[in-house]
């Protein structure tokens, strides 16, 4: 089944676990997603508190916006493309180079309403595991 803008509208609760490679901590982010209606976009908007190792929690936002046209284009709030998916089943979406760094996504929406996106991320700068789970509330 094929989701659409509809199916995202509202607020999530989202718990993301961190593998820093690069320097060998560990790190966490609870907090709420709310995904709003703006004409022909949805705007992706989070809020939550990161803990990385022993440091301090600190507050982590992040703004994207989502255009649906079959398939998802994601770009950063300025509307800079990010990258794109088929919001269905369990799929990769596309690659996106950041300088000489390299992010790859990967979508699961085999659980509906649950959901989740792992990004893998590589280079000479960065270098971590990130996986986000989505849950409706």
């Amino acid at each position: 089944m094929m989701l659409t803008a509809k199916d995202f509208i509202g607020d999530w609760r989202f718990d993301r676990r961190i593998e820093d490679r690069m320097g060998g901590q560990a790190g966490v982010v609870t907090g709420q997603v709310h995904f709003g209606e703006d004409d022909d976009l949805i705007r992706y908007h989070e809020v939550g508190k990161l803990r990385i190792g022993a440091g301090p929690v600190l507050t982590a936002e992040r703004r994207y916006l989502w255009r649906f046209s079959g398939d998802v284009e994601v770009m950063f709030d300025d509307e800079r493309p990010f990258h794109r998916f088929t919001p269905k089943g369990k799929g990769q979406g596309t690659d996106h180079p950041c300088g000489a760094d390299f992010y790859r996504v990967t979508y699961d929406f085999t659980q509906w309403p649950n959901w989740t996106a792992t990004y893998v991320v590589s280079g000479p700068r960065k270098d971590y595991t990130s996986e986000t789970a989505y849950i409706r509330g």
